[in-house]
């Protein structure tokens, strides 16, 4: 394949999973419930009141899907460890069964030259440790430290790389403070609880990572970049107020060992942060990672509650529910009908993808960092002779790899790329409404059919570098 943009000799060249999503077998193998098993099984809490339940069967055919990492010719698989596999009750002993499976899996990536990249945290907590207060209890990053040991003593240097916890700002503010994940509060001041004792097992967690293994340790955060829908001083602070309340919240205590107070004033203050952020945690927090995994699906542009009928002059989209802010900040996020858009309604910004690596590199760390995630949802859909043609996908993903080298260029330290995901899969509260995959997976029989971005992935990493437009 001739190509326009090569990429570093060594650039690690992947795709992502997480468990729920894709494993099923939730009853097997001595596997205990999860906060994902509770809330999909709620009725309204998913569309068409969808579960991970069966999914695409992963539990059933890892030697299938490890095959079509071997065609599609990946460096690297991003997956993730179900804790209640492991743990059925979140504490205590492990469970050999759930051990193994996980076994099996990193020994048929290593014989094919794969390099496993293993998620500790993938948002299925344990439904017996939310029974005691989940993540909002410091006792979880305690009990979470120890599932990790048992990982990591089990699989030791067979995992090429760690990672702690993905996305934590979802399993707080979604989970906690929106209610839109598992486990589904709608409490601000839980959220930030949550968030900080994430943080706080990820500290632990890399605590006994560092016991157990040699591995290279990491975090992956969603990243995103906030723009502000005009000039004026309120939108300008609706901006950074999002920006504080994503990247700020979780950049800031991990690589400068603090928190953006503005967003800690909203809704916890006084006497109840003290309680909450003791002496020595964020010293903890903020010890050396290897590595930071950083997953970007979209950019937002942000205006204040008070300045919605401006925001609409100017041109931009302002949802109908916009109300007094977005949920868990009193801001808005309004639209630019200019972008294209994937099927999870989200904007394509390539541009901001850029300038949020370079701006990590320049204001945080510079560490290595791994895109761990990025793709998109399509509408997919099989033809009458069996193929999924998704020219849409590529075209993202070659306008992302773009950004990604453009990055590199201006002094980012990007060493790889994951798609997400290897296959169409449970999307969490969407269920199966939305594809994200580079493989079609009939869901009735489990089928699986790599879709034309599969192939062209596939000319990519094997060129180290995009095709000429």
């Amino acid at each position: 394949m001739a190509t326009d943009m090569s990429f570093p000799e060594g650039f690690v060249w992947g795709v992502a999973t997480a468990s729920y999503q894709i494993e099923g077998a939730v009853n097997e193998g001595g596997r205990g419930a999860s906060i994902w098993d509770t809330f999909s099984h709620t009725p309204g809490r998913t569309i068409n009141g969808d579960t991970g339940d069966v999914t695409c069967r992963h539990y059933h055919n890892v030697d299938k899907d490890v095959e079509l990492m071997r065609r599609l010719g990946v460096g690297a698989y991003r997956f993730s460890i179900a804790w209640p596999r492991v743990q059925p009750d979140g504490k205590g002993k492990a469970n050999q069964a759930g051990l193994d499976f996980y076994r099996r899996l990193v020994a048929a990536l290593r014989d094919q030259g794969i390099t496993p990249m293993a998620t500790l945290y993938h948002w299925d907590l344990p439904q017996v440790l939310e029974d005691e207060g989940g993540w909002t209890v410091r006792g979880t990053a305690e009990r979470y430290a120890d599932y990790v040991s048992l990982v990591a003593e089990a699989l030791g240097d067979e995992v090429g790389m760690w990672i702690t916890l993905n996305e934590p700002w979802c399993s707080s503010w979604l989970g906690y403070a929106v209610g839109a994940h598992a486990p589904g509060r709608r409490d601000p001041a839980a959220g930030l609880a949550a968030t900080h004792h994430l943080l706080l097992g990820h500290a632990r967690g890399t605590e006994a990572l560092r016991k157990a293994s040699r591995a290279p340790v990491g975090i992956t955060l969603n990243v995103s970049s906030f723009i502000p829908a005009s000039s004026h001083e309120l939108d300008v602070a609706a901006a950074k107020l999002a920006d504080s309340g994503l990247n700020g919240m979780f950049l800031g205590p991990i690589f400068k060992g603090q928190y953006p107070d503005e967003v800690f004033d909203l809704f916890l203050k006084g006497d109840a942060r003290a309680n909450l952020v003791r002496d020595g945690d964020l010293d903890a927090i903020s010890k050396p990672v290897d590595f930071l995994g950083a997953n970007y699906y979209f950019s937002s542009v942000m205006a204040d509650p008070s300045r919605l009928e401006q925001a609409r002059a100017a041109g931009y989209f302002v949802p109908a529910d916009a109300g007094r802010g977005r949920g868990d900040l009193p801001v808005v996020t309004v639209g630019r009908p200019q972008l294209e858009r994937t099927a999870m309604d989200w904007e394509v910004d390539p541009g901001a993808f850029t300038e949020v690596l370079v701006r990590i590199h320049d204001e945080y760390t510079q560490i290595p960092i791994y895109v761990t995630e990025n793709g998109c949802a399509q509408h997919d859909y099989r033809d009458p002779d069996g193929a999924v043609h998704d020219p849409g996908r590529s075209k993202y993903i070659h306008s992302h790899l773009s950004a990604v080298r453009e990055a590199i260029d201006k002094g980012a330290d990007v060493k790889g790329y994951f798609v997400w995901t290897l296959m169409d899969n449970f999307e969490w509260s969407y269920g199966y409404s939305k594809r994200f995959g580079l493989v079609w997976v009939d869901y009735p029989t489990g089928e699986r059919v790599p879709k034309d971005s599969y192939t062209w992935y596939k000319d990519v990493i094997s060129a180290n570098g995009l095709p000429i437009a």
